[in-house]
């Protein structure tokens, strides 16, 4: 029972991670500059994702543009999406896998040995994709706060960490939990011994002795 429990909560935890890296990739919030200036009127709100640029006006008017090409974009760029692209087909892959796996559903259920090995190769699909995303976000963090403290730098041009970077963050952390309870939740087999065998019960002596 208690592993059932397990593997249930790693399946929740591994499914909200991956819906939280579709969220994350498709937002265009991974870096942010609020840069105001001395007038206040013309403050705008600069956004940059893996997709689109957008701008925000002061008046609350928001104007988002799609990047026109995919070979002139920066390396990061380029590589992130493809750990967050390549992330998210995982996941689904994981998803499909481990929901056969699970002891819940009536999916092949005269094969425990198979169903407990889908559930398995679930977790570990899930594990990749959670690091794969890790990987993704984190490079790209990191090229973020290097450009940030560049003293050459001009300062109106810094950029901060969006919120879709730290969803991004906490949906890989949760993907990769959720596939260690999956990894961990099957229980391991118990060794068998064979049964003793009884031992032959001597015949009641009958009282008399023979010479």
């Amino acid at each position: 029972m208690a592993n059932s429990g397990l593997q249930m909560l790693g399946f929740i935890l591994a499914f909200v991670g991956w819906v939280g890296l579709i969220i994350s990739t498709a937002m265009p919030q991974w870096k942010i500059n609020a840069y105001a200036g001395e007038n206040i009127v013309t403050a705008q709100a600069i956004y940059q994702g893996l997709w689109m640029n957008c701008v925000t006006q002061s008046t609350g008017q928001m104007q988002c543009k799609a990047f026109d090409t995919l070979l002139s974009l920066p390396t990061i760029l380029q590589g992130t999406r493809a750990l967050m692209v390549a992330s998210i087909l995982l996941g689904l892959i994981a998803f499909s896998v481990s929901l056969i796996g699970m002891k819940c559903m009536k999916c092949m259920e005269d094969d425990l040995v198979q169903k407990m090995r889908m559930a398995i190769i679930g977790g570990v699909f899930f594990l990749v994709a959670g690091f794969a995303a890790l990987v993704g976000t984190s490079w790209y963090g990191n090229d973020v706060a290097r450009q940030f403290f560049d003293i050459y730098t001009p300062v109106n041009t810094r950029f901060e960490f969006g919120p879709a970077l730290f969803i991004g963050w906490a949906a890989a952390s949760l993907t990769i939990l959720g596939g260690a309870f999956l990894c961990c939740s099957c229980p391991r087999s118990e060794t068998t011994y064979p049964p003793s065998r009884p031992y032959p019960k001597s015949a009641p002596s009958s009282g008399k002795d023979y010479v």
